[in-house]
């Protein structure tokens, strides 16, 4: 996808203005395609080697990776994400895309909704978009749909109502190592929380730190290319989404970012992580994950999660099997989409 606001984009050169995640137009990018874990820990002044950021094949579900092989080599050969943003149970749903670049998310996001769902990409950068709305066609076709179900927007991720999504109008909305590279990252996630319906997702893959990066470093083009000093620092994180309305986030995926020496020395006492987190616009919801003596029981039949759901890295629901939980993940799995999939019992007294 590509940032707000311009500047440098995620996985774009350091040394270009524009670009994207999905690349759009030549030149390296810190995610090609080559770029490996192993080879980013061993150095190198190589541009697209400079961290390990968009190594994503293992996230992928069967279902994603499934649908991945069925897009067009000219959207899979410029994605350069950080993650793999797309949750299960999404058919017949409406999804939301921050930062959409080529398409990549949206295309994938098209098959699991279905010919019922529909899928809106939003980017600022014109490139992008243009790869994405020449291969619309193509890529409805490929599937089996009689029309497209995914639409291209141009605009700012800042602002969705000027990309005519009105209010509680959305599902999910997803992105994907894009929110790291808005200047203010408070009214990108305040308009994902305006426009998800109530029971609604964000489920997104982005970079977090451990610590604030120094001004020095986030006004350094090379760290802002690799998607590290916009990172969100952890509690400030939490901060943020308290102020804009979800009191509660649970992280689903989170790996380690490995980082060039040459860039690592700079980063003393910061660690980048990739995450993937999920938050549910539900009322009710605290600051702690209480304890009510509530009990949740996945019934299964999720598509890419028949017998088993990773709600969170620390709760992991098995078809069939009672697991206790807190009153927070009581109330989400009870909202919307996961809730046929649940029987949760009622909350006691604490």
């Amino acid at each position: 996808g590509a940032a707000a606001k311009g500047g440098a984009t995620c996985c774009a050169p350091s040394s270009a203005g524009g670009g994207g995640k999905s690349g759009g137009g030549g030149g390296g990018a810190c995610c090609a395609p080559s770029a490996g874990s192993d080879r980013v820990a061993a150095g190198g002044d190589d541009p697209l080697l400079m961290t390990s950021c968009c190594d994503v094949s293992e996230e992928r579900s069967p279902a994603v990776a499934a649908a991945v092989a069925k897009l067009h080599p000219d959207v899979t050969a410029s994605f350069y994400g950080c993650g793999s943003p797309l949750p299960p149970a999404l058919a017949g749903a409406t999804v939301v895309d921050l930062g959409c670049g080529t398409g990549f998310d949206c295309f994938v996001a098209s098959q699991l909704v279905g010919e019922r769902g529909r899928v809106v990409g939003v980017d600022m950068t014109d490139t992008q978009l243009e790869v994405a709305r020449r291969l619309q066609a193509w890529h409805a076709e490929q599937f089996g749909h009689a029309a497209s179900n995914v639409r291209f927007v141009k605009g700012l991720i800042e602002d969705l109502r000027a990309a005519g999504i009105e209010d509680e109008s959305v599902d999910v909305v997803i992105s994907n190592c894009v929110i790291n590279l808005a200047p203010d990252k408070e009214p990108v996630l305040a308009e994902a929380y305006r426009v998800l319906k109530p029971g609604g997702e964000l489920y997104f893959g982005d970079v977090f730190a451990s610590a604030r990066f120094p001004q020095e470093l986030q006004d350094d083009p090379v760290f802002h290319g690799e998607c590290l000093s916009g990172a969100l620092y952890f509690h400030d994180f939490r901060r943020l989404m308290r102020r804009i309305g979800f009191e509660c986030h649970w992280v689903v995926t989170d790996r380690a970012i490995a980082v060039a020496p040459k860039l690592a020395a700079r980063m003393t006492g910061i660690d980048c992580r990739s995450r993937t987190v999920r938050a549910i616009k539900v009322e009710g919801l605290e600051d702690a994950r209480e304890d009510y003596g509530q009990v949740a029981t996945y019934r299964g039949g999720m598509v890419d999660a028949e017998d088993v759901f990773v709600f969170s890295q620390d709760q992991v629901f098995r078809r069939g099997v009672a697991r206790r939980v807190d009153g927070n993940t009581a109330l989400a799995l009870a909202a919307r989409r996961y809730a046929p999939y649940f029987t949760v019992t009622a909350r006691g007294a604490h």
